[in-house]
């Protein structure tokens, strides 16, 4: 598990954790999102993480696309029987291009004489800030639950518009098509190539090479995007490999965003409600129950991050080789560490005895506190536990 340390873990009381703000110090977060990114970036920080952005993708507004202004005055000369709401940001989005060209009075009046369905409470905000009312909102704010009501309905020869989001509409044009309705599609923005592809390919490289904690998605194009560039960096087992031993962890907005890691194998973190609010509230409850199964030490308690260690919420100023030697120590939990297994652990092949003396006297030095690590005469080293 990523920021706590396995094996004689005892849980810290309330007294001893470091402030809840600060629960994610140490942590680094990868954000690959492009909208919205500042906000949950800003709201990582302030539970004291150190977030980096790489965008897989960009999202391009629509605005001036000729496809959805064609298909807008299609709608309004043909009526819709019912239209289907996808997302928020792209009602809105719609609104707001065909009022750019004079058309959103117009389109207004045609959903109002049509059944509006949402797909969640986002969507049925917006079409209430357009000032309509939504007649039915999928509460599981998913497609397939849509699609199994209007199907059950029956939806035969009915003209059903579909408003759809970056990534399609999920199956529900094709669906619909088939039970005999005659379908509408709505594209109202769309996914583009990353705003700085050196940003994305750092990105998979760092999270390979153990430099992130963890890595938030909140779009399965997003996902996906993000995965095939570590695919094409060739460093995508890697990748894969650091989420499957919990050292790096996977943060997904909602199922749909799952969707491309649950295909390679990786277990997600996810909200019980798709919000980004909710998806930081997860990340940061993961790092409080890690907080709580990490090394209680004579120092405070212990946690190590993937570039830092943490002990009683400071994180401490250790050099790579002393981060590597802490970890060591940590591992065993309490348990003698060989001067030979110190020596292992630091760059170079030096069998010298005396470079393992040096790098624990750094460390102490470091840490500040020097009852954290124990020499046992003769035999090597080991972390003092409370």
């Amino acid at each position: 598990m990523t920021g706590a340390v396995q094996g004689s873990a005892v849980p810290a009381t309330a007294a001893q954790r470091p402030a809840l703000g600060q629960v994610m110090a140490g942590c680094t977060v990868l954000v690959t999102a492009d909208r919205r990114s500042a906000e949950l970036a800003a709201a990582l920080v302030r539970r004291g993480a150190e977030v980096r952005h790489a965008p897989a993708l960009s999202m391009v507004p629509n605005e001036d696309d000729e496809a959805l202004l064609a298909g807008t005055r299609d709608l309004i000369a043909h009526p819709p029987d019912v239209v289907v709401v996808t997302t928020g940001i792209g009602f809105r989005g719609w609104i707001e291009a065909a009022d750019a060209h004079g058309l959103a009075d117009e389109l207004l009046a045609v959903m109002g004489g049509a059944r509006l369905v949402a797909r969640g409470p986002k969507a049925r905000g917006a079409i209430q800030a357009a000032g309509l009312q939504a007649d039915w909102v999928a509460e599981s704010e998913t497609s397939g639950e849509i699609a199994d009501v209007l199907l059950g309905e029956g939806v035969d020869g009915l003209r059903i518009a579909v408003q759809h989001h970056g990534a399609g509409a999920d199956g529900l044009d094709t669906v619909f098509a088939q039970a005999g309705a005659d379908v509408a599609s709505l594209i109202v923005y769309r996914w583009g190539p990353p705003p700085d592809e050196a940003a994305l390919r750092a990105s998979v490289h760092a999270a390979a090479g153990g430099e992130i904690d963890a890595v938030v998605f909140t779009s399965a194009p997003g996902a996906e995007a993000w995965l095939a560039a570590a695919e094409s960096e060739g460093v995508g087992d890697a990748v894969v490999a650091r989420f499957a031993s919990g050292s790096m962890i996977a943060a997904a907005v909602g199922p749909i965003t799952a969707r491309p890691l649950a295909h390679r194998g990786i277990a997600t973190l996810q909200p019980d409600r798709g919000r980004l609010g909710a998806l930081v509230r997860t990340l940061v409850g993961h790092y409080e129950h890690a907080e709580t199964l990490a090394l209680v030490t004579v120092a405070g308690i212990l946690q190590i991050r993937s570039r830092v260690a943490v002990l009683d919420g400071r994180v401490l100023p250790l050099s790579p080789s002393g981060l590597e030697v802490l970890r060591l120590l940590a591992s065993r939990a309490g348990e003698i560490v060989t001067r030979d297994q110190v020596l292992a652990a630091l760059p170079g092949d030096s069998r010298d005895p005396h470079a393992a003396e040096v790098a624990v006297a750094r460390l102490r030095e470091a840490v500040g506190e020097r009852a954290l690590v124990k020499t046992v005469v003769k035999r090597g080293y080991r972390l003092e536990l409370a």
